[in-house]
């Protein structure tokens, strides 16, 4: 039986107690969660975005970070640095928090990498194995991006499991970063893409679908487009399924154009990380209840559609970051349920 398979049968298995708590071929991972969480906890999740560290390269560490997934019941997590690093400027008074508490620049940031190896290798291996690392330490805008992410995978061996997140267009974090604009389709990024294929590591890719005032047609999504149909078997997961904060796109034709990108690109898997799922699945007229056309399209392709956190570098959100989904979740049958919130993005690995 193949990987691909054997996480399907898993997932119906993990799902079909519902809210009756944990069970299935992955119940001994559960170990972690405290009684007292586990009642609330009835889905197995795997996080499939995760930054260890924010924009100034802070985290509440790992111990927290366990303790944050054993209460929400996530068993297994994508975990990346943050590219980008935050400047504080000799202008501001305080320091910043969040890239944009000011007008300082950010700026790419290659430690990032480190930072998560050591701590992920650092783990007993128990623990060790439900944190699946991505490498996201290099200018999207440079050529030489890829030499990066060939020293990661020699100074790390075996470690490494995917790319990303790989900033391309980005609101207002690609007006306050250093040097040329990022974008999916940019000549730096092929060599990494032929890479990524080449070594089976799916790359998590935050391109905008488009520009807060372009709101009448999504200008941007014929890079995402360029990048899958140049790289084919290249797996490409599209952050926030190319949404952002200002982007308030028309959901039903954005949701169509989404459905012909899946048909057409067998290599294209979206995630509802972030502010997304709140903000544009979840119908506003309906409290608690997700837009049906959202809901169709995620339920035709549950096979390409992933959840994820989107913390970085603290955990106090993180529950309801992931127990928002049971929304979703509850919405789909046990199966695709079972397929978005766990092993979807799990049969994207690499072994």
């Amino acid at each position: 039986m193949d990987r691909r398979a054997f996480l399907k049968i898993a997932a119906v298995g993990a799902l079909a107690g519902g809210v009756q708590g944990i069970s299935g071929p992955f119940s001994a991972l559960a170990a972690g969660s405290d009684s007292s969480s586990d009642e609330a906890v009835r889905y197995m999740v795997a996080d499939s975005h995760f930054h260890y560290v924010d924009f100034l390269q802070k985290t509440e560490g790992m111990d927290a970070l366990l303790r944050a997934m054993g209460d929400a019941g996530v068993e297994h997590t994508m975990i990346s640095g943050m590219p980008l690093v935050k400047k504080w400027d000799a202008a501001e008074p305080e320091e910043p928090r969040y890239y944009l508490d000011d007008n300082g620049r950010t700026y790419w940031y290659s430690a990032t990498d480190f930072i998560v190896a050591r701590r992920v290798m650092e783990l007993p291996d128990q623990a060790r194995s439900r944190f699946h690392p991505f490498i996201c330490g290099f200018n999207a805008t440079d050529k030489h991006a890829v030499l990066h992410v060939e020293r990661m995978l020699e100074e790390y061996p075996g470690l490494w499991q995917g790319i990303g997140e790989v900033f391309g267009h980005r609101d207002d974090l690609t007006n306050l970063t250093y040097g040329e604009t990022a974008r999916a389709n940019h000549p730096a990024l092929d060599p990494v893409y032929d890479l990524a294929a080449q070594k089976n590591l799916p790359v998590n890719l935050h391109n905008n679908a488009t520009s807060r005032n372009r709101l009448d047609r999504p200008i941007y999504v014929y890079e995402v487009q360029e990048a899958l149909s140049r790289h084919p078997r290249t797996v490409i997961i599209w952050a926030h399924a190319g949404l952002s904060r200002m982007l308030d796109l028309d959901q039903p034709a954005y949701t169509g154009l989404l459905r012909e990108m899946l048909t057409k690109h067998d290599n294209l898997y979206i995630d509802l990380s972030w502010l997304i799922f709140e903000n544009y699945v979840l119908d506003p007229g309906s409290p608690g209840q997700v837009r049906p056309y959202w809901l169709t399209l995620i339920s035709d392709f549950s096979d390409r559609f992933m959840i994820g956190s989107d913390n970085i570098g603290h955990f106090a959100t993180y529950n309801q970051n992931i127990t928002k989904y049971y929304l979703l979740l509850d919405a789909l049958s046990p199966e695709k349920a079972g397929k978005v919130a766990l092993t979807n993005f799990l049969s994207l690995l690499p072994g």
